[in-house]
């Protein structure tokens, strides 16, 4: 996927691909892991654009106590043994003092190993799956919720507002995918409710027929999906064009436009309904940032502004307690921090103290607002 840059200092241009580069020995040389390449490279496109202006705008106020930010990506392409590769080529070669990322859950798994043992300070702005932070690494953060809080909020919904009674639960297989899957499903087991059906897709699958076909035998109110836009986008598709009406629910992984593209246009992605944050452009403390990446012809849409805030807070830990990533990491443990998201704040695991899931509904324009 390509996408463009704008007016972003050289360094950070020069420092963007994993080829052995050479920084200044003041640089602050931050890597950026997510998906670049794949079918989910519309997150990576968002890391990046997030965090690249983040980098840009701290640079043009000073840096970090006079050192310019230097960013380095790594594309893991959402595959786990990418994402180690990826890791180590950040620690070793580019001598990284901090990551943003990654974006799978399954590839934040073993790449914050790497990170862990490297003493490198990492904050994932998308990974959901809780045991991320119940590890006990003690220089690991999130700038999103836990799958276990977005299960609580989609179940709730699901029983209170759409009252349903039969729910069928699909999932990806992957970490993420079926971690939010067996949340959710938890959740709604707590509440009282079974759900008639619990079955896995394969990542990369687009022929849903046989599973479509199963689940309207059953005639489920609700679809519960754990997974992405590329397999969301053709099961809500096939869903309807076989007639099936039931409500399809999904989370933060079909928040980006190309859901629409995934499943062939809006006339199919109209109605289904996703947990995400609160979004961070109604609020007052993006507006500059949000205005802008919109003047520059960018929608700062799903994981864009959570990037940025990750700068953010590796800037205010830096500042706070020096490059020292034990001390950094309990600063940040024990301060909230101004981000364009607004003030966050961490546990002793590395989790958000405060969880903002909302629903949102995609509309028949192909665009999705908070309900």
């Amino acid at each position: 996927m390509s996408f463009k840059f704008n007016r972003l200092s050289l360094s950070v241009l020069l420092a963007s691909s994993l080829s052995t580069a050479f920084y200044a020995q003041a640089d602050v040389v931050i890597g950026v892991g997510g998906p670049f390449t794949g079918p989910n490279a519309t997150y990576g496109a968002q890391y990046w654009k997030g965090a690249s202006q983040a980098a840009a705008d701290i640079n043009a106020a000073g840096g970090i106590k006079g050192e310019k930010i230097v960013l380095v990506q790594g594309d893991d392409a959402c595959e786990p043994k990418q994402a180690v590769a990826v890791a180590n080529r950040l620690v070793d070669q580019s001598k990284v003092s901090a990551v943003v990322g990654h974006f799978c859950s399954s590839s934040t798994m073993p790449a914050s190993e790497v990170y862990d043992e490297a003493g490198v300070l990492s904050i994932t702005p998308g990974s959901t799956n809780p045991q991320i932070t119940e590890r006990g690494m003690k220089t690991l953060f999130r700038m999103c919720g836990r799958d276990d809080q977005q299960g609580d909020v989609a179940a709730n919904y699901m029983l209170d507002v759409l009252k349903a009674k039969k729910i069928a639960v699909i999932h990806d297989k992957d970490t993420y995918g079926q971690g939010l899957a067996d949340a959710t499903k938890a959740a709604l087991e707590k509440r009282g409710t079974k759900e008639v059906l619990y079955e896995g897709l394969s990542r990369g699958e687009k022929d849903f027929n046989a599973l479509v076909t199963k689940i309207g035998s059953l005639k489920p109110d609700v679809v519960y999906f754990g997974g992405c836009h590329p397999e969301a986008g053709p099961l809500v598709r096939q869903m309807r064009e076989q007639g099936v009406q039931a409500k399809f629910f999904s989370g933060d992984c079909v928040v980006t436009e190309e859901l629409v593209t995934a499943a062939g246009g809006p006339q199919y992605t109209n109605g289904v309904l996703m947990t995400f944050g609160k979004d961070p452009r109604t609020l007052p403390s993006g507006k500059a940032v949000i205005d802008k990446f919109r003047a520059s012809g960018f929608e700062p849409e799903g994981y864009t502004l959570y990037a940025y805030a990750s700068i953010q807070a590796i800037a205010a830990a830096y500042n706070g307690a020096g490059k020292d990533n034990e001390k950094a990491s309990e600063w940040l443990k024990s301060h909230s921090v101004d981000t364009v998201m607004g003030p966050k704040s961490w546990d002793g695991k590395g989790d958000l103290k405060v969880s903002d899931y909302v629903v949102y509904q995609w509309d028949d324009k192909g665009k999705y607002h908070a309900l």
